[in-house]
């Protein structure tokens, strides 16, 4: 048996090859498996769960198909941190704190989406504290829809045009940062995404911080089970071949 992790789908009607992509990996990547642990940004963006698209929508139901054999968890990401607990029940997913610590096949694990560490951010990490706010959540939650939708197109835009102007190294996690997290949780395996950058990195003290890939260009689906760690892609496949057409 094993446990996959994802993060970073983006998943938005505009991009049905993503979409394709993950209903594929749901439908045959499932085998043998104790849990699916999606780490954030499972969305572009999110409105919030009353503005929830179409596509959304369909996709819980087949989420929830999916909880009825296997428990889905869930940790909200920069762009779906709206996401509440109506989708959630829908979807079958359980809601998890933006940093969750389990054992993991007898391995003391720290799970996050990754936004957090990249400390050298500034600007975000000062976002970041704001959107967690009581307050700020609940005024933004009672505003009109319309007025809700183009508040979160506007992050969504700004973000893109910062993200433009920012150094690989600013939007990279930041070493301290990472060192500070394994010291306080005392766990010997990190799991994150958010920079994009799938990769599985040995740390001293026999550490290693594995990180999931966007699913952009392919899949990125990272499997651990109790003698075994594997980060792989899936190639898109065009809808002709998965229908035979």
């Amino acid at each position: 048996m094993r446990t996959l992790f994802i993060g970073d789908l983006h998943l938005s009607a505009d991009r049905q090859d993503i979409l394709n992509a993950f209903y594929q990996f749901l439908d045959t990547g499932l085998e043998q498996v104790d849990a699916l642990y999606i780490l954030g940004d499972l969305f572009e963006v999110w409105v919030s769960d009353d503005l929830a698209e179409p596509f959304a929508l369909a996709l819980a139901e087949r989420l929830y198909e999916v909880s009825r054999c296997l428990p889905v968890y869930f940790i909200h990401g920069n762009r779906d941190f709206m996401l509440g607990k109506e989708y959630a029940v829908k979807a079958g997913m359980t809601l998890l704190p933006e940093v969750y610590r389990l054992d993991l096949y007898g391995h003391k694990t720290v799970l996050l989406h990754g936004d957090s560490l990249c400390t050298l951010d500034k600007a975000y990490q000062r976002f970041r504290r704001f959107r967690n706010m009581a307050l700020p959540r609940w005024i933004y939650r009672h505003l009109p829809k319309k007025t809700r939708s183009n508040i979160a197109a506007k992050l969504r835009q700004n973000s893109q045009m910062q993200n433009q102007l920012k150094s690989i190294e600013i939007m990279d996690v930041e070493p301290s940062a990472v060192e500070e997290l394994f010291t306080g949780t005392g766990a010997e395996l990190m799991i994150h995404g958010h920079t994009h950058r799938p990769d599985i990195h040995q740390l001293a003290g026999n550490k290693q911080r594995l990180v999931v890939g966007d699913w952009y260009e392919q899949g990125s689906v990272l499997s651990i089970s109790a003698d075994n760690i594997e980060l792989t892609s899936l190639p898109f496949i065009e809808k002709s071949q998965q229908t035979g057409l």
